[in-house]
């Protein structure tokens, strides 16, 4: 096997996709353990990976937007930065095409990529190797990491362990600390994360819904609730948290990713729906309560006895449809009831006493 000193490894993906590719970053680090590994991914989510002791350094890249000038000026700084770190080996975990030029431009000797249908013909002679597509690993190995699990293994790069874990930074276990104080919440409390929120309208669940979970988990256990989401999703957080500022705290919009990760991190248990905090909160060791409507959960996570997966139990489920024909409405996650949620979350909170 070749020795590779200083390697770089480019995820461009989204939030779950980062923190999925964390038994890749400590693969690559098992097999080269006198290298320097790097990654590149978007802003922000390089907060996820900035205490993670595999990582020689994380590198953030914007989503190009705003002025033609302003966007060539961040891409000319980001491709001589990556040129002058002098990379002997860059694998590229997706097949975009920005993935592909960044690659090349980073003037490595060895830069791998994969194969993919329908990609322009520039695109192959941006990499040294492209790889087939390469076959899944069966289970045990974590469906989500083996996304990218897959594309190093094809290379010799491989581990045992493939689980994702993140790692929290002191700063931002110390600014949640200051957010929980302000709810009247300290880490000796038992009280749950919940995020009701995704990208996508048709992952939702109903909020009235969730509101009455609250409910149930403050009367029934003594839990009180910690809703979590980005800026755009302040407004549904308040809607649900309203009325019950003596149970529910709403501090989306008020956390880095890294501080969301420390506060599900000294949490209970988190309860959301398919997006990326359930990711996040698996890989820092809490269990996790996950509503999946149309998506596969099959694809992307394990359930098991601190991992629990619920959804409709009705024949198109999974569908991998953006809701019915395609509609944003989801009617499995409609026809979803609360009685169904909480059992699954009380037989949770059971197992773990």
């Amino acid at each position: 096997m070749i020795k590779f000193h200083n390697i770089l490894l480019i995820q461009l993906g989204d939030i779950g996709d980062v923190v999925l590719t964390t038994p890749t970053i400590r693969a690559v680090r098992e097999t080269y353990s006198s290298a320097r590994v790097s990654i590149l991914v978007r802003k922000p989510f390089g907060d996820l990976l900035t205490a993670d002791p595999n990582l020689y350094e994380v590198i953030e890249t914007g989503r190009s937007y705003g002025s033609l000038a302003a966007t060539l000026r961040e891409n000319f700084l980001l491709a001589r930065r990556l040129r002058t770190a002098r990379y002997d080996l860059v694998i590229a975990l997706r097949t975009g095409d920005r993935s592909a030029i960044l690659s090349f431009l980073t003037g490595a000797k060895v830069r791998i990529g994969r194969q993919e249908e329908h990609k322009p013909f520039w695109y192959k002679h941006l990499f040294t190797r492209l790889l087939p597509d390469p076959p899944y690993a069966p289970p045990p190995v974590h469906p989500g990491a083996e996304q990218s699990l897959r594309i190093v293994r094809a290379i010799g790069i491989v581990t045992a362990d493939s689980v994702p874990r993140l790692y929290v930074a002191l700063p931002d276990r110390i600014r949640s600390l200051a957010l929980l104080q302000e709810c009247g919440l300290t880490p000796g409390n038992r009280w749950v994360t919940i995020n009701p929120c995704s990208r996508w309208k048709y992952k939702e669940w109903e909020y009235r819904k969730w509101a009455r979970i609250i409910d149930l988990l403050w009367q029934n256990h003594g839990l009180k609730a910690v809703l979590i989401g980005s800026s755009d999703e302040v407004g549904a957080c308040r809607e649900i948290v309203s009325g019950r500022s003596d149970r529910a705290f709403n501090l989306a919009g008020r956390t880095t990713l890294g501080e969301i990760s420390a506060l599900i991190a000294m949490s209970t248990l988190h309860l959301g729906v398919d997006s990326a905090a359930p990711h996040i909160a698996a890989a820092v060791g809490v269990p996790t309560l996950t509503i999946f409507g149309p998506g596969n959960w099959q694809s992307w996570t394990v359930a098991d006895e601190l991992h629990r997966v619920v959804t409709a139990e009705i024949p198109c489920v999974p569908c991998n449809m953006k809701g019915c024909n395609d509609s944003e409405k989801s009617y499995c996650l409609d026809e979803l009831g609360v009685d169904r949620v909480y059992a699954v979350a009380a037989a949770l909170l059971l197992f773990m006493i």
